[in-house]
């Protein structure tokens, strides 16, 4: 965010537009969802109340708002030789959650850590304001409410027996699928507004993330996003109505490039569909492919915000340690792939 200087560039982006002969700006609020003619809607996260209403209005509680997120941590960079499989009770497939257990002095350690730990500034509102929703309350807050807050609320351990021990811990993290691949996995009701340096400090106390990789530190902010997976297709159009295009962070794209590249998927495939022509779906192991692919997934259930990471790529073959040579491996197969996609659809390269 801070490589540009975001005024002068929304200028350069703004003038470009209006000396485009192509384009006609119309200055005016959009307060209906259009149904007569092929639509993008990309009103980003501060959408306007009145459209707001609209788009709750079509889609129910489609509409999503969460003051707090959870980190996202890579699977293989959890040591499980401290972590097992299970569900509490033994209910549901019994490998849904991994359970990062913590013995008394190892809680104690780490509660210490979280509660003095250094947070985030916020700007626009107060994480003790009663408008922060109850379910999304930074854990370091709740922490604050007393030691064993956590023990009772997310790190409870009832109904959980570790394996190694064959007892109950004294506490336990639970750690969940972000995608269907499962390369990455989110900490369960670990909202956070610590500064992403504490949580990597703070969080690797637990004994199963101590070499924990963070695809996603956790953020607070006020955002408002459609439950894409349940709405969208691939190439951005309404799945009811495919004439009908969301594109931006209200799908559910994390960033100022995932955005901007979705804006302009969305934009071509708006195009091709004018055109009876099929979709540009790029493939899933290309960056753009794979968060198109995460935010039309429909098996994803708690769906969150993604950004660009190797967390939303399918896993390689022969994966390099190294990690400069595995981005490298990434990068490779995604130009390889992208380019006979393109050929495939006699589009440029």
């Amino acid at each position: 965010a801070l490589a540009v200087d975001r005024d002068i560039f929304s200028r350069l982006v703004t003038d470009g537009i209006r000396a485009d002969e192509n384009i006609t700006v119309f200055e005016e609020e959009i307060t209906e969802i259009p149904d007569d003619a092929i639509t993008i809607i990309a009103t980003g996260p501060l959408t306007s109340d009145a459209l707001a209403e609209k788009i709750i209005e079509r889609f129910g509680t489609s509409l999503s708002f969460f003051d707090a997120a959870a980190p996202i941590v890579s699977a293989e960079s959890i040591d499980m030789d401290y972590a097992f499989y299970a569900s509490r009770y033994d209910k549901g497939s019994g490998d849904d959650y991994i359970n990062c257990p913590m013995n008394k002095e190892e809680y104690e350690t780490f509660y210490q850590a979280l509660v003095t730990a250094e947070r985030a500034p916020l700007h626009s509102f107060d994480v003790n304001n009663p408008k922060v929703y109850e379910g999304c309350m930074p854990v370091e807050v709740m922490a604050q409410r007393g030691e064993n807050t956590l023990r009772f609320g997310p790190m409870k351990p009832v109904g959980l027996v570790n394996p190694k021990t064959g007892h109950r811990p004294w506490a336990v993290l639970q750690l969940r699928k972000e995608n269907c691949g499962g390369t990455m996995y989110n900490l369960v009701g670990f909202q956070t507004n610590l500064k992403f340096g504490e949580q990597k400090r703070v969080f690797s106390l637990i004994p199963a993330l101590h070499k924990a990789e963070f695809y996603r530190y956790g953020v607070m902010h006020r955002n408002t996003f459609i439950n894409s997976p349940k709405l969208l297709n691939a190439d951005f159009s309404l799945r009811e109505n495919e004439n009908l295009f969301f594109a931006g962070q209200l799908t559910g794209v994390e960033g100022y490039m995932e955005s901007a590249a979705s804006g302009i998927l969305a934009g071509i495939n708006a195009v091709r569909r004018l055109n009876s022509q099929e979709p540009v779906i790029l493939p899933t192991d290309t960056m753009l492919g794979a968060l198109a692919g995460y935010i039309s997934d429909k098996y994803v259930e708690k769906f969150q915000p993604m950004g660009a990471n190797f967390g939303v790529l399918p896993a390689l073959e022969n994966r390099p340690r190294d990690k400069q040579e595995r981005g490298k491996a990434y990068s490779d197969r995604a130009l390889k792939s992208l380019e006979a996609y393109l050929t495939h659809m006699n589009l440029e390269v």
